[in-house]
This record gives C-alpha cells, sequence and structure tokens, in this order.
C-alpha cells in the first residue's frame, strides 16, 4: 500500500464545471497524482460508496467535494466523506454558497415538483407519475433519494476546513492550494483560499473606475457597448467586482463580461447581494420614488444578477414557506 497522502474527489449538486477544473490542470495533474493517491472519484473512475466506508475514520488526507446539497444522499456521502477525511474542502461555488442551484429556493419544493414533472412544456406525463422514494415492483423494491426542501452550502451540511471559491476554481488556484496543505502549510481553519482582496484590485480596467458613480439607467452586456478598457460600472453595466473576492485572474472583466461574483464575498462583506445593491442604489441620480423605482427596473433580474451564487449562505436564504422551513422536510 502506498504511503502517499490520500485524496478524494465528490460531486454534490453542480454542473459537473468542477469536475472538469480538475483535469483543466492540463500537465500539473501529473504533479498531483504524483504526490496522492486519488482514493475516491466517481466521476473519474470506479469507486463505490462501499469502498469509502470500509476506509477508517480520518484515513483520506483531504477530500474536495463540489457542489451544493439537495438530496438525502449528498447529504449521507457529506457526512461520510467529513468522517472520512483530514480535511473537507468546500470546492466551487456551489459547495462554498450555494451557486446556481441555489435559486431553486426562490420556490417551494411542491411548485418545482409540478413544474418538472406536470407543466414543463417537453413534459408528456397524462397519468401524472411522480417518482418516489420508495417503490416495489414484482417483488423488487428500489428506493431513490429524498429531495429536499431546501438547497443548502456544503459548510450548511457538515463541518468544513477550507473553501477553493469559483465557479469553477482556476486551475492556479487549485494546484496552490492543494500543494500548500501537502507542504504543511496549513492556513488557519475556515479560510477561503484565494486573496481577500476585491476583484478590482486584479481587474485590468481598474484605472478606468470614476470616483463618483452616477446611474440614470442600466444597462446589459448585451445591450450596452463597453470598450474593453472601460469600467463596466463607468458604462453602466452591473458588475459584482466591487463586492466579490479576487483570485480569478479577472478572467470575465478580460474577455469582455462584468463579474458575477462566483468567488463570493471578501471576508469583510456580510452579504454580497445586499453590498452590491447598495453601492448601486448609493449611486442613483433620481430622487423621487418613482424616478428611483423606473431606474431599479432597468435590471429585470435583481435577485439573479445579486445572488446567482449566494442565496444558500446570504441573509434572505430563500422564500419564507411555514411547511418547508426545515430543510429536512
Amino acid at each position: 500500500m502506498s504511503d502517499k497522502p490520500k485524496v478524494g474527489l465528490y460531486w454534490c449538486a453542480s454542473c459537473g464545471g468542477c469536475e472538469e477544473s480538475v483535469v483543466d490542470l492540463a500537465e500539473d495533474i501529473l504533479a498531483v497524482v504524483d504526490a496522492v493517491d486519488i482514493v475516491f472519484w466517481p466521476v473519474a473512475m470506479d469507486f463505490k460508496k462501499s469502498d469509502i466506508e470500509a476506509m477508517p475514520d480520518a484515513s483520506i488526507f483531504a477530500t474536495l467535494v463540489n457542489g451544493a446539497v439537495r438530496t438525502s444522499e449528498q447529504e449521507e456521502m457529506a457526512r461520510l466523506l467529513r468522517r472520512k477525511s483530514q480535511v473537507l474542502i468546500a470546492y466551487g461555488s456551489c459547495a462554498h454558497s450555494g451557486g446556481i442551484p441555489a435559486l431553486a429556493n426562490l420556490y417551494e419544493k411542491e411548485r418545482i415538483l409540478q413544474y418538472v414533472y406536470h407543466d414543463a412544456s417537453t413534459v408528456d406525463n397524462t397519468e401524472g407519475v411522480r417518482p418516489q422514494a420508495k417503490h416495489s415492483e414484482n417483488g423488487f423494491a428500489v428506493t431513490l433519494p429524498r429531495f429536499r426542501a431546501t438547497v443548502r452550502s456544503l459548510g450548511q451540511v457538515v463541518d468544513v476546513d477550507y473553501t477553493i471559491p469559483g465557479c469553477p476554481p482556476t486551475p492556479r488556484l487549485l494546484k496552490e492550494a492543494l500543494f500548500a496543505l501537502l507542504g504543511g502549510a496549513r492556513p488557519p481553519k475556515g479560510t477561503v483560499l484565494a486573496p481577500d482582496t476585491a476583484l478590482c484590485d486584479e481587474c485590468p480596467r481598474r484605472d478606468s473606475k470614476p470616483v463618483d458613480l452616477h446611474f440614470d439607467a442600466f444597462g446589459r452586456p448585451h445591450t450596452t457597448l463597453v470598450r474593453d478598457d472601460t469600467c463596466f460600472l463607468a458604462a453602466a453595466v452591473p458588475c459584482m467586482g466591487p463586492a466579490t473576492r479576487g483570485g480569478c485572474e479577472a478572467l470575465c472583466p478580460s474577455g469582455n463580461m462584468p463579474c458575477t461574483g462566483c468567488f463570493g464575498p471578501t471576508s469583510r462583506v456580510l452579504d454580497q447581494g445586499a453590498k452590491m445593491m447598495s453601492s448601486l442604489a448609493s449611486n442613483i441620480g433620481a430622487e423621487e420614488p418613482e424616478a428611483i423605482r423606473s431606474v431599479l427596473d432597468t435590471i429585470p433580474d435583481p435577485l439573479g444578477t445579486f445572488y446567482r451564487y449566494g442565496l444558500a449562505t446570504s441573509l434572505l436564504r430563500r422564500v419564507h414557506n411555514s411547511q418547508t422551513d426545515s430543510p429536512q422536510s
């Protein structure tokens, strides 16, 4: 048996981009494979849950879990991997703060199931069948994971040691984090392994950001022509850079797209979406309520704009419903 540190990777509720980001290490993945034994990576290799259950507790050096937690199976795997791992890392936006899957928290569970299995235009389900958690047919019993009422971040389910943010994290960030941990350099528990500075500090457009902003209306990337050397906020296009942690190498602004906030807030920001809304609202030129409302109406999707990745861990968290307040329901 190799004495190299054991590493695991697991995928909960996410798009799979975080899994691909590991492959994006390119030739550096050879150095990672040379330094560790990958003992669990179901998306890439044939590992079973029973393989992990058979391992002694804390026998895995580090496990990277990407994706939010929505189902009972994801919750069970998060708890199992927590027990088997010395270091548990929330890898990517969905594990960090719920990510895009957490936008489903805007809707009650019943409404989601009704749409997916009955009302969507592409559904052909005349008998109104829905998947059941337990079902028996011809003497055979099958089970499915339970669909929880609320999407949660990994840290809202189990104790998390570190976070590597991003949608997905960049290869450079992943490589630096892995080799820092393997080298014995463990930062304080709870550290987000990315610079604790705003994205604006590393944005190539930062010199064009005005000291005083003034908004009479907001534009969108496909309706507003923004020069590649101009701050998006100077062009009145909402950009989450001031409220977002840096470390992504400003990939979106460099590609002529505003920051959408996937690295989450810095340690000095309590609520990323509220921080950005407050910043924009304080610079609206209009003073009368109706005129202010007209300016705000030019942002067609405020929640999707300001809480795209962080609704689960925000102060808002989800729509309130007395029947679905428990995430276990």
